[in-house]
């Protein structure tokens, strides 16, 4: 098998690099280890960036979204019971932020692709990149019950933290940066209308919550829980009692309460992998960085990097000039790493440490307190939320 762009992985990012590909006349085929029904069903990120909502529409992947995403202004910190909203498109020049979730994104990607693009092989296991280092890479992948060879120019490995991709750059080039954080999410999906129409994130001494949701009957909640905990040791009523605690204000908002339908723990890792190309193999989304989930930047950091990839590879079919494609690992890295910024500030300000200490708490209260009463701060805030620019 033969192709332009071999992509290894259909999460949003591999769906996603394939559709601009196609749009660009570029042809590619696209290997996904599972099967469709758990793609479209894994639950993941569900905040989309003005910059992913722009260019989902420009890409002719948004019908649905602009029908059932939920469109957001603004987010609610409360701390000490008191409640402040940030404003975004008063802070940003009117840029805001979509509740659309990854599971929906993937499911209009893949019925484009599949009804419009090159091949979308599931249950196509990828066992390693060979010849990056050539100007002919392959993909060695097993579908079907046999093995085979996916021939190309290029190979963006969008397959994860745990894929080929990155295992197939040489440790002696590699750089790795990281933290891990001594909690985690309890996060839980629950069939109630929610209880606040925007996001509401909490500092708590009792730890962090996060009040979300997932549509106009669905909500989505997480708590900070020590790291290792298993969700199933929570039943439903503790969960929603130190929800109450947590989010609780002085002025009587209400939790509403439903049938809990989902419970899991997300673990919390700063992660970044320099850099993002070796050869002809270029590192996208998770395969290349990991962020907290606190600052809604995962799913948008690889939106980021394929679109990067994608403009990089047209303007050399356009020009012959590799210029780009060359830069393609600097340019991402500069995005990446304010938004891993951005994402530590919000995680920090937020989560108590199981070690934090009065003076940490009291600059915690500072930090807060300083993007209530400074629109620049604000605006700080408001800018990395709304996302940075994709050039």
């Amino acid at each position: 098998m033969r192709t332009t762009v071999g992509i290894i992985g259909a999460g949003p990012a591999g769906l996603l690099l394939a559709r601009l590909l196609h749009n660009a006349g570029i042809d590619s085929v696209v290997l996904e280890s599972r099967d469709r029904a758990y793609v479209e069903q894994r639950q993941r990120a569900g905040i989309l960036e003005q910059g992913t909502v722009d260019v989902l529409r420009a890409a002719g992947a948004a019908e649905r979204m602009d029908r059932e995403g939920l469109p957001h202004d603004g987010i609610e910190l409360r701390f000490d019971r008191r409640r402040h909203r940030v404003d975004f498109p008063a802070l940003t020049g009117g840029r805001s932020v979509l509740v659309y979730a990854q599971t929906e994104v993937c499911k209009d990607l893949i019925a484009l692709q599949l009804a419009e693009g090159g091949p979308l092989l599931f249950e196509a296991e990828a066992l390693a990149v060979e010849g990056a280092e050539t100007d002919r890479p392959g993909v060695r992948f097993r579908h079907e019950g046999r093995e085979d060879v996916l021939d190309c120019d290029y190979v963006v490995a969008c397959d994860g933290s745990w894929g080929v991709g990155r295992k197939a750059v040489p440790a002696d080039v590699s750089q790795v940066f990281e933290r891990t954080y001594p909690f985690g999410w309890l996060g839980i999906l629950a069939d109630v209308a929610p209880s606040h129409d925007e996001l509401v994130y909490a500092r708590h001494d009792r730890g962090f919550a996060l009040l979300s949701m997932r549509s106009p009957s669905v909500t989505r909640a997480y708590l900070q829980v020590p790291e290792a905990t298993n969700a199933h040791d929570w039943s439903d009523e503790e969960i929603w009692d130190e929800l109450d605690r947590r989010l609780e204000t002085a002025d009587g908002w209400k939790l509403e309460r439903g049938t809990i339908t989902s419970k899991s723990v997300t673990p919390m890792r700063s992660y970044v992998h320099e850099p993002m190309r070796h050869g002809r193999l270029f590192l996208a989304g998770d395969a290349a960085h990991i962020v907290p989930p606190t600052g809604a930047k995962g799913l948008n950091l690889a939106v980021g990097d394929v679109v990067t990839f994608a403009r990089a590879l047209a303007h050399r079919q356009k020009t012959g000039s590799t210029e780009r494609l060359d830069a393609y690992s600097q340019t991402c890295l500069r995005r990446v790493w304010q938004a891993e910024r951005f994402s530590y500030a919000m995680t920090t300000m937020l989560h108590r440490a199981p070690d934090a200490t009065p003076f940490d708490d009291r600059i915690q209260r500072a930090h807060l307190d300083r993007i209530t009463a400074s629109p620049a701060a604000g605006t700080d805030l408001a800018e990395g939320y709304t996302g940075f620019p994709l050039d």
